[in-house]
Formats: C-alpha cells, structure tokens, sequence
C-alpha cells in the first residue's frame, strides 16, 4: 500500500477510534454514576483499581510487545511466522495469571468480606479473562494491519454494550452480589469481543472479497499455529524485536499504572478514597482516551509503515520522509492545542463538572483540585502520546534497547515521588508525579526527533510552537473564567452556574477564532484527512 493510501485509511481509523473511544467513555460515565447509587465506593475502588489493573497488567505484559513488533512492516509477509509468534501470547498470559493471581489472593491486603464481598472469585474471573481476551491476539493484529475500520468498531462497539446491559441488570436486581457482577460483566465482555473477530473472519477468509482483495490469509486454519516446513518456526527479526520491547513493555506499565500500583502495594489510600480517586482520574482523562489514545495507535501504524527502523534518513524515499515530518509537526500542532484548550478551561469547570457528576461526594474536598492538577497533567499527555508514537515506530532495536534502561530509572524515580508525593499532598501527589515522569519522556523524545530530522531541511518540531495572539486569547479565556468560577460557582444556584458556563462559551467560541485565523495549515489538514478523503495536495 502507498504511503498517502496508508495515510488515508490511518487517519479514517484515528477518526472512527475516537468515535469509538467517546461512545466507550459516555457509556462508562453514565454506568459509573448510575452504580454509585447501588454499590458502595470501597466495591467501585476494588473493582476500578485492584482488579482492572490485575487484568490490565496481564494483558498488557503478555501482548504489548508482539503488537509493536507485529505491526511493524508490511502486509506482504509470512504470516504462518508471525501468527505463530502471536500465540505464544496465550501461554505468556496463563503464566502471568497465575503468577499475578496469587499476588493478589495472598500477598496483597484481603479487603473486609462485609464491605466487598467474593473478593476470591473476583480476582480468578478477571485474570481468567485477560486470558481470554489474549486468544483474539493473532485475529486483532491481523485486522489492524490491514486496517479493518468496521470490524474495530462493530467488535468493541458490541462488547461494551453487552457488558453495561448486564452490569446494569445485576447491579438493579441483585445488588448484594458484589463483585459476582462486575467479575461475569467481564467475562461476558472479553468473550464476544474475540468471538467478533473469529466470526467476521470465519466468514471473510476464502470469500469473494478476500479474493479480490488479494488477502494474504485464505483460511482459518492458517493462523492456527503451525510448523513451516524446512523454515524456523518463528520470524526471528520480529522476535528480537519483540523481546527489545517486552523488556521495555514491564517499565511502561509501571509508569502508565504507576499511581494503582503504589495503591494496591503500599496502601496509602483506604477502598473507599481508591474509589473517589478513580472516578475524578476518569473524568480528568477523558479527552485523552477517547481522543489522543486512537491518535496515538493509528499513527503509530502509519509511521511504522512508511519509515524504515534503523536506516538513515537520507536512504529512504524522500517523499516519504517528507510526508512524515508533514504529518508529525501537524499532529503535534493538533494535540498541542487541545491540550491547552483543556488546561486553560479544565480549571475553571473542575468544581462544576464534578458536582453535576457525583454531588457532593465528588465536587467537595479534593476532587477540583485533583482535577485542575489533572487538566495541565492531561497537556503532557498530548504531546507525549505523538512525540513516543514516532519515537518507537522509527527507533531501531538497539535504540529499543537503550531506551529500556532510561525507562528503568524513570520507573523507580516514579514510584518514590508517588510514594513520598502521595503522603505529603494525598492523591493529587499521583498527578504531580505524572506530570514529572511525563516531561521526562517529552524531553527525550523531542531529543530524539530533533536528531532524527538534524540533516534534513524537514523540521515538525515547529508544531510544538504557537502564535503570540493564541497565547494572549488562552490567557485571557482563563482569567475571565476563573474569575467567573469565584463568583458564579458552584453553590448561588443554578442560575449562576449558567451564566458561568455561558461565559465558558463565548471565551471558547474566542479561543475557536483564534485558531481557526492563525492555524489555517492545521485547519486545512484536519478537514482533509479527519473530515474527508484525502487528497495529496492537502499537506503541501
């Protein structure tokens, strides 16, 4: 596939993966606040936290590393190889199971059986459901390198769904169950989402449009594992590849679940401000799930498509080189200015956004403060997640691996500062923490980019600077909405709290302007590539 095809069907799966991402976010909130008022917090904490990251950390140990590997180059090659590099996701993740598994029944704290009852059973369906999810492994790889938008959507979209029908159906009729609901939810939906893929796939292997299509697999039973005669079994560039990034893989998730782990380790938060924390940490990173996140994978697949790991610059196509740093410093200018769009507004709507939420449970204490720290926090994440999209799709092996012991310094100074953090500000030691870790890996990555590009005239750093007229018109939104927040919000009814979202509006509709008058290249691409097909001269 052509790089600018590559392109267009990148940017339609980023866009559908938003969508996908908002409909999973709006489900989640409207399913979190309806089963705060059947369950108690200590079960949501124990469930959001303890067992979700469980579950997150066996499937991501297990499979991280083979999808950046997987994903890496192209559709054209032997797939018997690369699926059976896929499955050994599978035994990966049954040894992590019951390794993590008796982490947490054993070593870990017992939480009161009268406040969260079937604690035991909890953990076994979550980590059996981790592996699980990991049988799809080879099917999910398959569908994304060939960019199978619909099957993403339809697969998660169901999935989701099915999930919160019977969550709600349980949490209303049997509401003394405890963790018996969310832990069948769980099984319930990692199974239809692998049976989604192996059912379309079922169906569209060996039919009339995989012909046309000229698809490399013809069968089921090809991405079954198998022997290659007089070949090795497995493609061993992509294994060495996916071992540099499995060492790397165990330092990533201390560092992107680092704040849960300090948790469930070192108990410096009860279940029941577990709970609360995990609720305003959703909330503060909504845009940065439904929105950077797809960016973030969906771009990934496009550079690690269009660059060559490990060669130079100047020994690659030209016009692809270009079109990546085209597309770099564009990205970077996109996610820059929705970071700071949610910065300068996300702190005068914390207290507000809080309180419409969760009441008083939410909008008192320090739930505002946690999430203005949440809304800068939120800034970093935006440019981290394009600047470590480029930096690990065009790094080669030995950068892979020189990259892992910086990890490694950077997981343990995380975890000390949360640690010490946490005890002298409470939770929102956490945030600052992050807010730390993440400039770190902003700073080498920019590092990175900037000696990636050094000897060529190309230059997508300059989509991390902005115009002075949009920094005066953010300045100013934010002055004029603090001061709003002081005295329309959040308790002179809610008259005031109109008025205040009102002038939150009109600053808003200002900053859009200003954006729209100074940025007319970045307009110009999101409406091409987000909005409509893509055309080459969209980027010139």
């Amino acid at each position: 596939m052509r790089s600018p095809d590559v392109l267009r069907e990148t940017t339609r799966l980023a866009s559908s993966s938003a969508l996908l991402q908002i409909f999973f976010r709006m489900i989640t909130f409207g399913l979190n606040a309806f089963t705060l008022r059947y369950v108690s917090k200590e079960i949501i904490g124990l469930v959001n936290v303890r067992l979700t990251l469980l579950y997150s950390t066996v499937v991501f140990l297990a499979r991280e590393a083979f999808r950046r590997a997987c994903l890496s180059g192209s559709s054209r090659r032997n797939w018997t190889k690369t699926f059976n590099l896929l499955w050994l996701t599978v035994p990966l993740g049954v040894c992590w199971s019951v390794f993590l598994g008796w982490v947490w029944l054993d070593i870990l704290e017992i939480p009161d059986g009268n406040s969260v009852p079937h604690y035991q059973f909890g953990v076994i369906a979550f980590s059996l459901s981790a592996v699980i999810e990991l049988l799809g492994e080879p099917f999910w790889v398959l569908a994304q390198v060939h960019l199978f938008v619909k099957l993403k959507v339809i697969a998660e979209s169901l999935s989701v769904i099915c999930k919160c029908i019977l969550t709600v159906i349980l949490v209303v009729l049997y509401p003394h169950w405890g963790l018996y609901i969310f832990s069948l939810a769980q099984l319930l939906y990692t199974s239809i989402l692998v049976l989604c893929y192996i059912v379309y796939f079922m169906n569209f292997l060996g039919s009339s449009e995989a012909t046309k299509k000229s698809f490399p697999v013809t069968r089921m039973t090809s991405i079954l594992p198998s022997l290659v005669q007089d070949e090795e079994l497995v493609n061993w560039k992509e294994a060495r590849l996916t071992w540099s990034f499995f060492k790397q893989s165990f330092l990533k998730q201390i560092l992107t679940e680092g704040e849960r782990y300090v948790m469930t380790f070192l108990n410096v938060l009860n279940f029941g401000d577990q709970g609360v924390y995990d609720i305003v940490n959703n909330l503060g990173s909504l845009t940065a799930r439904f929105l950077f996140l797809p960016i973030e994978e969906s771009f990934y697949v496009y550079f690690a498509k269009v660059l060559e790991r490990g060669k130079d610059i100047k020994l690659q196509k030209q016009d692809d080189i270009s079109m990546a740093a085209t597309v770099l410093e564009l990205l970077l200018k996109l996610v820059l200015l929705i970071g700071l769009t949610i910065t300068f507004f996300g702190y005068a709507y914390s207290q507000l956004a809080l309180d419409l939420y969760g009441g008083s449970m939410l909008s008192l204490g320090s739930g505002p403060s946690l999430l203005r720290c949440y809304s800068l926090y939120v800034l970093l994440l935006a440019i981290n997640g394009v600047t470590e999209c480029f930096t690990f799709a065009s790094m080669c092996k030995e950068e892979v691996d020189r990259y892992n012991f910086v990890m490694l310094a950077l997981s343990f100074l995380f975890l000390c500062m949360s640690y010490f953090l946490t005890h002298w500000q409470g939770s929102i030691g956490f945030i600052l923490a992050n807010c730390f870790n993440m400039g770190i890996r902003i700073t080498h990555s920019v590092h990175y980019i900037y000696r990636y590009f050094e000897e060529s005239p190309y230059r997508p750093l300059k989509g991390l600077l902005i115009s002075p007229l949009l920094i005066f018109v953010y300045a100013v939104s934010g002055m004029v909405t603090t001061t709003s927040e002081v005295f329309l919000c959040c308790d002179k009814g809610w008259m005031a709290r109109l008025s205040h979202v009102a002038v939150g509006a009109l600053c808003f509709i200002a900053t859009l302007a200003a954006i729209f008058f100074t940025e007319t290249k970045l307009i110009h691409f999101v409406k091409t590539h987000f909005l409509s097909k893509y055309t080459k001269e969209g980027i010139k």
